[in-house]
């Protein structure tokens, strides 16, 4: 193993939507600097309605972000694919760029030095539009396996979705170090869909990250397997991470 340490970040960003209630992508890109992490997970990364592009333009992530979004191969399902000879032209004839940068609204981010080997866009059990998304990565000649996912509201679906992500990494075709972060809608600490964890992964303790004006409950987690170490974690506090987004980032760093 390397001694190298890795920050790894997890950010609902609100598609952008401040506690100000104004879209603002600026604003997130602003606490990603912050952060200054190697590899983040996003939520709701892309708007949800018309063209579900991205919540931040993608000029702006190739000219200010220093970062890269991982390309995942899909296209999420939009109404406007679906119009009679207009579907194949969405983004001509609105003139604008719906390019959407993740799956059903999670995203991976990665710094130039972080060399993307394969990725996977994870299909979850639901009643509404759910996903996962999965990216093999190299660090320092190290691999590691990073998933970020954004959980359901009701208890009976998360645990499935957690039990179905687990079960997709069980079944990649080489194991490596794992880290899933994101949105877990959990408000429990030690029971519900954590327990499909079953002792395989230990819960980076990084502290109440929802609401960001006052933070009461530690919805956005960082779930590490025991291959890692964890050196240090916690929650980003800063004047732009309590304005840009209704949650506040958290981040953990991590010895592959």
């Amino acid at each position: 193993m390397s001694s190298l340490p890795l920050t790894v970040a997890s950010y609902n960003m609100r598609k952008a939507i401040g506690t100000d209630r104004r879209r603002d992508p600026r604003r997130v890109l602003d606490v990603l600097h912050e952060i200054d992490a190697d590899v983040v997970a996003l939520q709701e990364a892309d708007k949800r309605v018309g063209g579900r592009a991205s919540a931040v333009p993608h000029e702006l992530f190739d000219a200010h972000s220093g970062y890269q979004p991982v390309p995942l191969g899909v296209k999420n399902r939009r109404v406007l694919d679906r119009l009679p000879r207009v579907g194949a032209r969405v983004d001509e004839l609105l003139k604008v760029d719906t390019r959407s940068i993740g799956w059903h609204g999670n995203a991976l981010l990665v710094k130039p030095h972080v060399q993307v080997m394969d990725v996977a866009a994870l299909e979850l059990p639901t009643l509404e539009p759910r996903g996962a998304v999965m990216a093999e990565l190299l660090v320092n000649d190290q691999p590691f396996r990073v998933v970020g996912l954004h959980l359901d509201l009701s208890g009976l679906w998360r645990r499935r979705q957690l039990r179905a992500i687990l079960e997709q990494i069980g079944a990649r075709p080489q194991a490596m170090p794992t880290v899933l972060m994101g949105d877990t809608n959990e408000w429990r600490t030690a029971a519900g869909c954590l327990q499909e964890l079953d002792g395989a992964y230990r819960i980076a303790p990084t502290g109440p990250s929802f609401h960001s004006r006052r933070p009461v409950a530690a919805l956005d987690r960082i779930v590490v397997d025991k291959r890692l170490r964890i050196e240090a974690a916690g929650v980003h506090h800063s004047a732009a991470a309590q304005k840009a987004s209704d949650h506040l980032p958290v981040w953990a760093r991590l010895v592959l």
